[in-house]
């Protein structure tokens, strides 16, 4: 023991400070991007849903229609039923395909589809970072409890959890679908 205090100064406190500061550095790094991630998430959870549903407007639409095409067709035989039989089948049939407003049941599906795979990315990589912050928060709370114990283990599984913190950082910023999680 040094100083006569009860405290055991194992000559690495300022390593251990400073890997304290590490990872508290990644630890706010990932807590920032988790945060982004899950907002990006939120946003295309959003964008999705809104797709999907004037998709479904869409489909109700066009069923109406087509089923008053159809109405009238068999309720009338004239011309000018014929006409508007054509008009409704015409605007029907674009409900489904409007590759000129991107706004057809078809490209809203698209629409909607990739708004679900971005949303899914972004899900996954604020588990990633999630686990990331886990991870250097117990880091933290070792190291910090290495210097009161003098327990060299401590430190040494501290450094480990910090290095699989900024492995999940990592992997949720470059790579979040590359391991699943959930």
């Amino acid at each position: 023991m040094s100083g006569g205090h009860g405290h055991v100064d194992h000559g690495s406190n300022k390593g251990i400070a400073l890997l304290v500061s590490v990872l508290a550095l990644v630890l706010a790094l990932s807590e920032t991007l988790g945060k982004s991630a899950q907002t990006t998430a939120l946003g295309f959870n959003i964008e999705a849903s809104n797709l999907w549903a004037f998709f479904q407007a869409k489909t109700i639409r066009q069923t109406t229609l087509r089923t008053s095409a159809e109405e009238l067709e068999v309720l009338l035989d004239s011309e000018k039923a014929r006409k508007q039989i054509d008009t409704w089948r015409k605007t029907a049939a674009r409900y489904q395909d409007e590759p000129d407003t991107g706004e057809g049941r078809k490209q809203l599906a698209e629409r909607a589809k990739n708004a679900e795979k971005k949303r899914d990315v972004a899900l996954a990589a604020y588990h990633h970072f999630e686990m990331s912050s886990a991870s250097v928060q117990i880091a933290i709370v070792l190291a910090s409890a290495s210097i009161i114990t003098a327990i060299p283990a401590l430190v040494w599984t501290a450094g480990a959890l910090g290095v699989l913190g900024v492995a999940f950082c990592v992997i949720g910023f470059w790579f979040p679908t590359a391991i699943h999680l959930f």
